[in-house]
């Protein structure tokens, strides 16, 4: 049993009625099943097992800490909503996504309820002032971290703003920036909000965040590698999505631009570029990220944040689950 599944034997019911609480109320008998759609779509529910998992491993109890787990899970939801509008995704955990579904005016009436359901469970927080303004500090982060995102992106988005501002080229510590916010403030946040459910200390408030923080970085590196390289059975994801999007801002492509040279480099700075990515371009990009050393790279960029996170876990008391959910982000496949 690996320990996600381990987790969830534990905590998996009490999260998943602690969200069809938080977004059932108020909700019109014919707009719930269209509420409950995105996270009856499935997913790992990585964060809010981080979270138990901490204020488990610091209070030897978790039932505090269950509105904090309902609120990373619904803000990871409610970013996914905005991000398949965004990106116009079609097909999101082997389904079609909420905007593919219901429509993109429902998807963004759907995306306001997810918020207005975490305000209403930061009011059932231990500490309900401290929670609302991290949460609105962890929201800004994602939104930078998708500017920077689509910024980084070659074309594909007319939006006089991001045509104007886009950078003309993307280094390694604008990427480890990027994502920090769009992905890593989050899952830091779920092991910060479990340790402030259950205690009051900050040095291990602020080693919980840094244990998160880390392993969030080192998950979209994983991220990137998989959806380049990854199993789409396994993954659930098209293969080669970020390169049909334009983005500079994947580990793989970006160490991939590094390396390549000449007329092969050209040639991805070119399929990048084009309006319309096809699936024939998008195969020729992995092909030529496979003839460079860029998956390699990546790993051991990821496993350098993972080893990161495992010292700032070292500060916490010891937790075998929390040790092997760090392993888990570097090794899974999905």
């Amino acid at each position: 049993m690996d320990v996600l599944e381990r987790l969830w034997r534990r905590y998996g019911r009490s999260i998943e009625d602690a969200l069809v609480k938080y977004l059932s109320k108020d909700a019109a008998p014919d707009f719930k099943d269209a509420v409950l759609y995105q996270i009856s779509t499935g997913g790992k529910r990585l964060r809010p097992l981080l979270t138990l998992a901490v204020a488990e491993s610091l209070s030897n109890a978790y039932e505090k800490a269950l509105p904090a787990a309902a609120i990373v899970e619904l803000i990871h939801n409610y970013s996914l909503i905005y991000d398949d509008i965004i990106d116009r995704g079609e097909i999101r955990r082997n389904k079609p996504t909420t905007r593919a579904a219901f429509g993109d005016y429902a998807a963004i009436l759907i995306g306001i309820w997810y918020r207005e359901a975490i305000e209403e469970a930061v009011m059932d927080t231990p500490k309900p002032l401290e929670f609302a303004k991290d949460v609105a500090k962890v929201i800004k982060d994602i939104d930078e971290g998708e500017r920077l995102d689509i910024l980084f992106e070659l074309a594909g988005r007319e939006d006089p703003y991001f045509v104007k501002a886009r950078p003309p080229s993307v280094k390694l510590e604008d990427y480890i920036k990027m994502v920090s916010l769009k992905t890593g403030a989050l899952i830091a946040a779920a092991a910060k909000w479990g340790a402030m459910s259950v205690v009051d200390d900050p040095a291990l408030i602020q080693s919980a965040w840094d244990f998160g923080m880390n392993a969030g970085i080192a998950f979209q590196i994983i991220d990137d590698v998989l959806d380049i390289f990854g199993d789409p059975e396994k993954f659930g994801k098209e293969i080669g999505k970020d390169i049909k999007e334009h983005k500079r801002g994947n580990a793989v492509v970006l160490l991939g631009l590094e390396e390549l040279e000449g007329a092969k480099r050209e040639e991805l700075l070119s399929i990048l570029s084009k309006p319309v990515v096809t699936d024939e371009d998008a195969k020729r990009g992995v092909e030529l990220l496979g003839g460079t050393n860029a998956k390699e790279r990546a790993l051991a960029l990821a496993e350098k944040f993972k080893e990161e996170a495992l010292r700032s876990l070292s500060r916490l008391p010891y937790s075998r689950d929390l040790e092997e959910l760090a392993a888990f982000i570097v090794q899974r496949q999905f």
